[in-house]
């Protein structure tokens, strides 16, 4: 598999130069300069791609080119929007660049509530609790209706929550789910928005009546609008899952299951639509069986994320060391070797450790934590390339 790393630009704290020498040999990034929904240039692409390769490292995969809202709910720009995605999707491949990792979650790209939950072994990670997510819904969102959608086991925890949290807990919460986790991956909401709360309402609010049926529809119709230009350039749509994989804040969730998974691929069957197998995001389902997933799915997967979650006996999930953990790695390299070795792999989040913490990177995307896990990543793959006598290369070495 390909070795890649999620770089966020030229003003990303970890360097392309640091990322050679960890023996990464793509890199997964976008055009994060440019607004949701404006063309991607050939110049702009062929500038950063050409700075890529500066260092030795291909521009791998593109994460991504967003899909806007008014494209997943259907807005009366949704047409114009697609042409302009079209657009970008030729420069990018007039550039040499052809694989694009996308989703269609509403709102929401990624949602944690915990942005740095200690570790047994004192280092943190990402944590998903659902009584802390039903409190922010519940209290702080104050969506309509929402209580009456949490089972009374997390409703019960909510109002134990009530008699302990501060202005400043109700602060923290709001930073990570709506403006840590999004803001840096080109979201609906920046960093330096002054209403976070109000204008996530607002886009709450673009979904009202939108069933899941719904946006299947219109998915289908954006995928079905893009594919003649997909076969034309060769561009290769690979969707990720929805992390968390359930319903959240009343918002319908269709990439979260096999029977989902299965659906788009039929619905617009065509081998430039295709997955992002997303392990750790497919793990934090207890529903999914990750393996058995990565079985079915291997023949149209174009990226894929390896990375693994523990779920709690409460339904509470945290990203766990990627040799542990519910998604069994070692396995789906296996997989995917098979399937085809030279997929593009990324480890995804890593750990926070050994001060991480101080250099002011984005949530999940430590240099440390995911330098640690490309190590344990790397040593699997050296491995499994030996059973299927593959040839294993670490770039940056005397052979």
């Amino acid at each position: 598999m390909e070795r890649t790393w999620r770089w966020f630009g030229k003003n990303d704290k970890i360097t392309l130069a640091m990322l050679k020498q960890i023996g990464v040999e793509g890199i997964v990034t976008a055009l994060h300069d440019v607004p949701n929904g404006e063309v991607w240039t050939r110049e702009k692409i062929r500038d950063l791609r050409e700075y890529i390769e500066s260092y030795g490292m291909r521009w791998s995969v593109v994460e991504s080119l967003p899909v806007c809202e008014s494209i997943k709910y259907a807005g009366p720009d949704r047409d114009e929007l697609i042409e302009r995605y079209k657009e970008s999707l030729k420069n990018l491949s007039l550039e040499g660049i052809h694989t694009i990792c996308y989703n269609f979650m509403p709102v929401l790209d990624w949602a944690r509530t915990d942005l740095d939950h200690p570790n047994p072994n004192g280092a943190t990670n990402l944590y998903f609790s659902h009584a802390q997510f039903a409190y922010f819904d519940c209290c702080i969102l104050k969506r309509e209706g929402a209580e009456k959608e949490w089972p009374e086991s997390v409703m019960a925890e909510v109002e134990k929550l009530k008699a302990t949290m501060t202005p400043e807990d109700d602060h923290r919460l709001v930073e990570n789910i709506i403006v840590k986790t999004q803001g840096f991956v080109s979201g609906n909401i920046k960093e330096d928005d002054e209403h976070p709360v109000e204008l996530f309402r607002e886009l709450l609010n673009l979904y009202k009546g939108i069933t899941k049926e719904q946006l299947r529809e219109n998915m289908r119709y954006f995928l079905n609008a893009i594919m003649p230009t997909c076969e034309e350039y060769g561009m290769f749509m690979c969707v990720h899952p929805d992390d968390p994989p359930f319903p959240i804040l009343g918002l319908p969730r269709i990439v979260t299951c096999d029977e989902d998974i299965e659906w788009f691929l039929k619905a617009v069957d065509n081998p430039h639509n295709g997955l992002t197998f997303c392990a750790g995001s497919l793990s934090a389902g207890a529903h999914n069986d990750v393996v058995e997933l990565a079985n079915k799915y291997a023949d149209r997967t174009w990226f894929v994320h390896l990375r693994s979650c523990h779920i709690f006996p409460n339904g509470d999930f945290t990203e766990a060391s990627h040799l542990g953990g519910r998604a069994d790695l070692i396995e789906l390299v296996r997989i995917f070797e098979k399937a085809n070795p030279q997929l593009p792999m990324r480890v995804d989040h890593g750990m926070t450790m050994l001060g991480d913490d101080e250099r002011g990177y984005n949530a999940g995307y430590s240099f440390l934590g995911r330098m640690f896990a490309l190590g344990q990543v790397q040593g699997i793959i050296a491995t499994v390339d030996r059973e299927l006598g593959i040839e294993f290369k670490q770039p940056g070495f005397y052979e």
